[in-house]
């Protein structure tokens, strides 16, 4: 008999932490709020390592199934309120509830002196549930309900400064947009319980199996898994449902890093990898993960080049690497994109909360070009940031080298057009995030936060301990170590994270996202370009050793150029812009998609709701039907008052004219 693990009380424990902030929390104290808010996302993670050694020290069988009730049932077809825990959403909690909870702790140093303390740990808390909701889900129902969870706690952490109208709108941009990729996400779940009669994951999956693979017109799993990578596009901020993630930066940085690097915007890669089955019978939608992922990664790096703010670099460098974790997904490497999902969560994760730190230390100044030389005054930030950089850049025996070139290699097994495009990529993340560390920590410091009153940042901290509210700066400073410490956890997973290996997780992972379904041997295209294809393992083997040394290479060289233009060369970058100012407006301007959906989209479809539904249904309509009812009733209340004249003698007529149509009603009737 399978022990009980109790699955249902991970996600349970942050959303009593939720309840209790959210409904008592005002009248706490920050320091009860923020006991409140770690003991239950701690608790959490606790559990999460418990059940992680009954896996692997108890030999748990895998999948374990705990069902807590019937949720819905409407004749044949039942839901059922259950969590299900495998190898992949084994990974996938540990991340949540260990990346989540070191965000929790930092965020009680940098949002120490901000108004709605008690509201910012409600939400994040919230936010939790949802996510882990989501990935211990056994049925797609339920996975659903974690997904619209996740975005509404991301809706109300976005906004979190409500009283910002830039905020306020990025909330509701944010909202909006998933609200459109969710919509084909629904659309799936109707035609699987039309195909299938059930949602369950295991029911879907053994009746998909039998099907043979679509690999001609569009079959109904085609149509599946094309509106499931709808729903993924949005939550994943992929092309052409991106736009959302980059303004998101407006909400705290802690939320940046939580729920825009190392878990919500990961959910879709998860539920793609988790519909493997699925994707697997429907080439053409595999093909086209493949190409959106590709396409985001590459489009989102070449916007990443000329950012200036340092959030909003590592917004589209975030965007990026979604995509390389799609591009994994689209050639059938659902565990290699797992890979990379986990070692992103830790450089990310690391780069995010840095970026704060670094936002703490010059007072609220997010501007990389008021910055400079902060190496010496933040050694521990810079030392943390420089690691979280060679991770994403690729560095070799950081964990970002072992998961992109395994991401990299079977790309190019498919398709030598997805190596190259990954591999430029690769150069220009690393450039991007290299021009962004000389930036802000070489040279000489170009800002004036010796004098600033910090706007988004920590409290006024001693050695992580809580100073009285306010926001007194006294010049840069590094961060307390109540914000330190989790980045310092962070650099050491961005440094192993990846000494697991790509081949040792896809043997782990394989029973849940299956086999590697790239081609066995290169296409033809990769052959001319790249020699004949390898006849045997050692000839296999120094091809990818061959490809590994070009990516590292790519890395490498763009970490050279980013210090030759910003270290070596400092006014040099400003001279290429100005040469090339039409194509550099282009990527500044993050080439006007978001003016371009306003112009298509959004202005129309305000214009049309201003004119058809507030003017002819609103107004016309609805207002116009009660103002006539009511002019109606006004009329003839003005014609019955008349009869109220106070005269006893017309009372009587009109008594006497009453009582005459009775009779005469009564006499016509009995006479029928």
């Amino acid at each position: 008999m399978m022990p009980d693990l109790h699955l249902w009380l991970i996600p349970l424990l942050p959303l009593a932490g939720a309840a209790i902030n959210g409904l008592l929390g005002k009248r706490f104290s920050r320091g009860v709020v923020t006991a409140v808010a770690l003991t239950f996302c701690g608790a959490a993670f606790v559990m999460a390592l418990w059940v992680a050694a009954q896996v692997f020290f108890s030999s748990l069988p895998l999948p374990h199934i705990e069902n807590v009730a019937t949720w819905l049932r409407s004749g044949d077809f039942s839901v059922d309120y259950s969590f299900a825990l495998d190898q992949l959403s084994l990974v996938m909690l540990l991340v949540v509830t260990g990346v989540g909870f070191l965000i929790h702790i930092y965020s009680v140093g940098y949002m120490w002196t901000e108004g709605g303390f008690y509201r910012f740990f409600s939400y994040l808390n919230l936010f939790m549930f949802f996510m882990l909701t989501l990935v211990l889900a056994s049925n797609y129902l339920l996975m659903f309900i974690g997904w619209e969870g996740v975005g509404l706690a991301s809706y109300l952490l976005i906004g979190f400064w409500f009283t910002r109208d830039s905020a306020a709108a990025a909330g509701k941009k944010a909202f909006i947009v998933n609200r459109i990729g969710d919509f084909g996400f629904l659309i799936a779940l109707f035609l699987m319980i039309k195909h299938f009669g059930s949602l369950d994951f295991q029911t879907v999956f053994d009746a998909a199996k039998p099907y043979a693979a679509e690999t001609s017109g569009i079959g109904f799993l085609t149509a599946i898994a094309l509106l499931l990578m709808v729903g993924a596009c949005g939550k994943s901020a992929q092309i052409p449902l991106y736009v959302w993630l980059p303004d998101a930066m407006e909400g705290p940085t802690p939320v940046s890093a939580l729920i825009h690097a190392a878990t919500m915007v990961t959910a879709g890669v998860y539920m793609v990898a988790r519909s493997h089955v699925i994707f697997e019978h429907a080439p053409s939608a595999m093909m086209v993960v493949a190409i959106i992922g590709t396409l985001t990664a590459f489009f989102a790096a070449t916007i990443g080049i000329a950012q200036t703010d340092i959030k909003k670099v590592l917004a589209y460098s975030t965007v990026s690497q979604l995509g390389y974790m799609f591009m994994a997904c689209g050639v059938g490497a659902f565990s290699a994109g797992i890979f990379h999902l986990m070692t992103h969560a830790f450089f990310k994760g690391l780069l995010f909360l840095a970026a704060g730190s670094v936002i703490h230390a010059v007072g609220g100044e997010q501007d990389m070009r008021k910055m400079g030389g902060l190496w010496k005054k933040i050694p521990w930030t810079w030392i943390t940031m420089l690691i979280a950089t060679c991770a994403i850049a690729g560095i070799p025996f950081l964990s970002g080298f072992y998961s992109k070139d395994e991401i990299l290699w079977r790309a190019y097994q498919m398709n030598w057009v997805y190596w190259l495009v990954g591999v430029t990529t690769a150069f220009m993340t690393s450039f991007y995030m290299f021009r962004l560390m000389f930036m802000t920590f070489a040279g000489e410091y170009r800002g004036t936060a010796e004098s600033h009153e910090p706007a988004d940042h920590a409290g006024p901290l001693d050695a992580g301990a809580p100073a009285p509210h306010g926001h007194g700066h006294g010049g840069i400073h590094e961060s307390p170590w109540v914000m330190l410490g989790p980045l310092v956890i962070l650099a050491l997973l961005s440094i192993c994270g990846g000494w697991i290996g790509a081949h040792r997780i896809e043997q782990f992972l394989s029973p849940a996202t299956g086999s590697v379904q790239t081609v066995a041997e290169p296409s033809a295209a990769a052959e001319s370009a790249l020699g004949p294809p390898a006849s045997s393992p050692a000839e296999e083997s120094g091809r990818e050793t061959l490809l590994t040394g070009v990516s590292v290479a790519a890395g490498l060289l763009g970490l050279l150029l980013a210090w030759l233009l910003y270290s070596r060369m400092p006014g040099l970058p400003d001279r290429i812009a100005a040469s090339a100012q039409g194509l550099y407006s282009a990527v500044a301007n993050k080439y006007w998609i978001d003016e371009l959906y306003a112009t298509i989209l959004v202005k129309p479809l305000i214009g049309i709701s201003r004119v058809v539904f507030w003017r002819t249904v609103d107004q016309g309509l609805i207002d116009g039907t009660l103002h006539a009812s009511a002019d109606s009733a006004r009329e003839l209340s003005d014609e019955v008052r008349h009869m109220q004249s106070g005269n006893l003698r017309s009372y009587a007529g009109w008594i006497a004219i009453g009582a005459t149509a009775v009779i005469a009603y009564m006499v016509w009737v009995g006479t029928r």
